[in-house]
């Protein structure tokens, strides 16, 4: 679900230009997948280029703040327009990696990316006081001269340089498709097994939401592989105000059509929602419409509190095995973008949240009996993450500026380093869909995408309707009807 609004120090919102095809880009890249002609990276040293030598659009070079490199930094992001441009002249094109030297003493940032004009995704800036670096993933040069562009977003920050350096052809991933739960059932592990037999080969495409899948059908006549769920309705909290749910025959539904399933959580607080205007009971899942404190809960097992985890964790159990009796996989992916903290499972940081994620873990699997789930972590930051004992796939949830059909390889190699490139990684909610040439072109194997519901898909504008139409005939884009053949291809 899309995340709330930052809190910024000028509000601000960023709408990126439509995206085009890069024609230019896309001749460099029709290579063979995973053999492009490059360099190695160890060939040369990276090439710097300093801030402070850009474009300058509504910021500055400042020279006050010591450890930086050249003449000076470029600061003042503030409104969201503020940006620097750097020329990269005379490249020999090809995949880059992208480090972004900066420093952010006033918290946590992010920055938009633009190659040649062109949305290239977000990159988090980690607190620091001192001048530091962040990979910000891959980007596609073509050849001869090339602009990166950083854009404020959250802003507050200072860019000090940039640094690039050719990609070395990615190696085979090693997953190997083997479920963390040891009595997973057959359905669970024939599909973790199809995944990953596909991973680097394909996209499957999904859509949260029914309406949304339907949606999909009679305006691009096309169905996705995967359908989007949420287990919302089913939280204690809201069904003694009255909520009730149908989401479980929707996947059972769906599994009858021989769709594959993936449910989240929108976990209403167990208890203390605030239930006034703008933080009604029914916002409970978010961090400022509560008052349940989930660090406190877990540190006191005989509490009243940690006995509301685990009835709810009971509750949504329960559907679970509705399913599990029907044979029907699920890939759960619960206490989604926790790292963000606007959800209260991650409000007191990351020990609570990966306590929480073990804590379901041992009670699903253990005391339910619950093998038909294939774990799927959504956050990307190391410190958040439980451990490789209870993750079967690692993912992140994006939403890149309208018009941004880039591939979110920042994003995604971060996730295969967070992984050890052992785990399968999904892109498990989007907004605008990532453009599937630019996948092959950029290397980033993302298994499935699941684009949002509601406006995401069907204002015209996250997802213009040549677009969609666009990818769902992409034949590297897996969808229903291509499902059967699919599965055989990977059991052989």
């Amino acid at each position: 679900m899309p995340r709330p609004p930052r809190r910024r120090r000028r509000p601000a919102l960023l709408r990126a230009a439509p995206a085009a095809l890069l024609a230019g880009l896309l001749s460099v890249a029709a290579l063979p997948s995973h053999a492009a002609a490059q360099e190695p990276a160890d060939a040369a040293a990276p090439a710097v280029y300093e801030a402070e030598d850009g474009e300058l659009s509504g910021v500055v070079v400042e020279s006050t703040a010591p450890g930086y490199s050249g003449t000076g930094y470029v600061a003042g992001f503030d409104e969201a327009s503020d940006q620097v441009t750097l020329t990269v002249p005379d490249s020999p094109g090809g995949l880059h990696d992208l480090t972004v030297h900066y420093r952010a003493p006033y918290g946590q940032k992010t920055a938009t990316l633009r190659l040649n004009g062109e949305g290239a995704g977000d990159v988090t800036f980690a607190a620091t006081d001192t001048f530091s670096t962040v990979s910000a993933g891959r980007v596609l040069l073509r050849e001869g001269a090339n602009t990166v562009t950083i854009v404020n977003n959250w802003g507050w920050y200072e860019i000090d340089a940039i640094s690039l350096a050719p990609s070395e052809p990615r190696p085979p991933h090693q997953v190997s498709g083997v479920p963390v739960d040891p009595d997973a059932t057959p359905e669970a592990r024939e599909l973790l097994a199809d995944l990953t037999a596909n991973y680097g080969e394909n996209i499957l495409s999904g859509q949260q939401d029914m309406d949304s899948v339907r949606w999909l059908e009679d305006n691009v006549g096309k169905t996705p592989a995967v359908a989007g769920l949420d287990m919302m309705d089913y939280s204690p909290s809201r069904v003694e105000r009255g909520t009730t749910s149908t989401e479980v025959e929707n996947a059972l539904a769906w599994d009858e059509r021989g769709g594959i399933t993936t449910f989240t959580w929108h976990w209403n607080a167990p208890a203390g929602l605030i239930d006034e205007p703008g933080k009604e009971w029914w916002r409970g899942f978010y961090t400022d419409a509560t008052t349940f404190d989930v660090a406190a809960a877990l540190a006191d097992p005989q509490s009243a509190e940690y006995a509301l985890l685990l009835r709810d964790i009971d509750a949504i159990a329960g559907e679970l095995l509705r399913l599990q009796a029907a044979d029907v996989p699920v890939l759960w992916r619960p206490l989604h973008e926790a790292e963000g903290g606007w959800f209260w499972w991650g409000a007191h940081g990351p020990g609570p949240a990966k306590e929480l994620w073990n804590l379901m873990y041992d009670r699903m699997v253990n005391h339910h009996g619950l093998h038909n789930l294939i774990w799927v972590w959504n956050s990307v930051d190391p410190e958040w993450y439980p451990g490789d004992g209870t993750v079967d796939i690692v993912s992140a949830d994006t939403y890149p500026p309208v018009g941004d059909h880039g591939p979110v390889s920042g994003t995604y190699e971060k996730l295969v380093e967070l992984g050890g490139d052992r785990k399968l990684v999904a892109l498990t909610e989007t907004g605008s869909i990532p453009d599937p040439e630019l996948l092959r072109a950029y290397e980033a194997d993302w298994s499935w995408f699941t684009t949002w519901s509601g406006d995401f898909i069907q204002d015209g504008e996250h997802n213009p309707p040549d677009f969609l139409d666009r990818v769902y005939h992409d034949p590297g884009v897996i969808t229903l009807d291509e499902l059967p053949e699919w599965r055989s291809a990977g059991a052989c």
